[in-house]
């Protein structure tokens, strides 16, 4: 639905800060969001270089912008700029959404429930005797740990090839009860965790545009996953990705990241609005015509 709404002097502003940030999809999700509730807010994508970032978030307070996105590379960045910063953003170490409460920036990460919300609805079950794989120890794998974690999984392997990125991946929760679940491996590791894997979690970039061609995994490493496992990439283009394709091909039930970027915007503009009732499925709807898969 094409928001024909005029921009006055009284509209809103949100937007997604990030460079570059002409890809985002963003924009596409939550303005059709905003038209479908009727609200007067827009929501624009605003490219800002890393060294202009703490001038554009005071810009952004004297403007009065409601609340903003925070991609690549600024969310580790944006952390000492902000007032506050929720537990959870702070457990993470990263922060993907910015609301201004109390003329201040409050900083927090929904990427966690971005990331649980299928597992908590479509695919809900008791995870408290489930073993999570995780492939990868970025950014992305932060968030996932914490989800698995709030999920109740019983046990959480994060599989990565640098060993001393491992260590400080490890050590980055050792004050935190999560570190009684968490063991980490190197990737020579995996043939004998991916036969106990419930959930297998791809949150490295293999996969993604231009080698869309390839996989984390080799045949041989997936084939041992069990059936009924989910398998879950972050990457949503393409769709299915390589890693989803084999996991099917196992009898593994397969969810891609464009669900967990749906909720993640659904869980921020409950924030930024103050309002519970999110229009998901025009959401989307939304990025699936943006993307041309719908």
């Amino acid at each position: 639905m094409a928001n024909d709404k005029l921009i006055t002097g009284k509209t809103k502003l949100l937007g997604v800060i990030g460079h570059p940030v002409e890809h985002s999809l963003s924009p596409a999700m939550h303005n059709a969001a905003i038209a479908n509730l009727g609200l007067d807010y827009v929501y624009l994508p605003f490219p800002i270089a890393p060294e202009n970032l703490e001038v554009a978030i005071a810009g952004f307070a004297a403007i009065g912008v409601v609340g903003f996105s925070v991609t690549i590379p600024h969310k580790q960045a944006i952390m000492p700029l902000l007032s506050e910063i929720t537990p959870l953003a702070q457990m993470i170490g990263a922060v993907n959404t910015v609301s201004r409460q109390n003329n201040q920036w409050v900083g927090t990460n929904t990427d966690i429930e971005g990331f649980i919300a299928p597992l908590q609805t479509t695919y809900k079950q008791d995870w408290s005797q489930k073993v999570a794989v995780i492939l990868g120890n970025g950014g992305a794998a932060r968030a996932v740990v914490a989800g698995c974690h709030q999920l109740g999984f019983a046990k959480i392997h994060v599989v990565g090839r640098n060993v001393q990125r491992l260590q400080e991946f490890r050590d980055s929760w050792s004050n935190s009860p999560i570190s009684e679940n968490l063991q980490v491996h190197q990737w020579e590791e995996l043939s004998k965790l991916i036969p106990q894997a419930n959930l297998l979690v791809n949150t490295t970039p293999i996969g993604m545009y231009p080698k869309v061609d390839e996989s984390p995994l080799s045949g041989k490493e997936i084939a041992n996953l069990p059936t009924g496992a989910i398998a879950y990439d972050l990457i949503y283009i393409p769709k299915p990705t390589q890693f989803l394709k084999q996991a099917e091909k196992q009898g593994a039930i397969a969810i891609d990241g464009l669900e967990m970027l749906v909720q993640q915007g659904v869980a921020a503009l409950k924030i930024w609005l103050q309002q519970e009732n999110i229009p998901v499925e025009v959401m989307r709807q939304a990025l699936q015509q943006h993307l041309g898969l719908s």
